[in-house]
């Protein structure tokens, strides 16, 4: 038998302790997001993986927003989180701080999400883009290379917090053991 848990029984860390907490060396970098709720989603999709820190760049909106915070729930208090214009100029700069950096992207030579293998000793930073035009260019010319969700339907993408969810669940599951819980 089940039986549904009751919220107290989650073990839930507080926010405090979230930004206490090791997190995992991922950080995602928002390519110009339009959607609020989408930003949310990833909000809080970031906070259940424990990520280190979520970039939003360009036109996607920041926190504090009553639109984000309906879907975030409260996570956009508890990751940590950076505005800047100009997406390029992040990806620069996590390259000089040694971040590895991917698109999250359909390419010429992408490598299919399910075969990259992630060293658990590298840190990485995922760049996910606008919801019709993508990552830009000029971004993935600066990525070491691009990550492509495989997809067998009809349709050729997925919303960008569904994208989100499954990049980092497929990246951060050789790395949970290194959380505690």
């Amino acid at each position: 038998m089940f039986r549904k848990l009751e919220s107290n029984e989650l073990n839930r860390i507080s926010t405090e302790e979230f930004k206490e907490a090791e997190k995992l060396p991922l950080v995602i970098v928002l390519d110009n997001i339009r959607s609020l709720n989408n930003v949310g989603s990833v909000f809080r999709t970031s906070d259940a993986f424990r990520i280190e820190k979520i970039y939003l760049c360009g036109i996607t909106a920041t926190p504090p927003n009553r639109e984000i915070h309906k879907t975030a729930l409260g996570a956009e208090d508890s990751v940590a989180w950076e505005y800047a214009q100009n997406t390029t100029e992040v990806v620069e700069k996590l390259k000089t701080a040694g971040f590895r950096i991917f698109a999250a992207e359909q390419t010429e030579n992408s490598c299919s999400l399910e075969q990259f293998r992630i060293n658990d000793s590298d840190k990485y930073a995922i760049v996910f883009g606008n919801e019709v035009k993508g990552v830009q260019q000029e971004v993935i010319d600066r990525s070491e290379g691009c990550l492509e969700i495989p997809q067998f339907g009809t349709k050729h993408s997925f919303n960008i917090a569904v994208s989100v969810g499954i990049v980092l669940w497929e990246l951060t599951r050789p790395l949970l053991n290194r959380l505690k819980r």
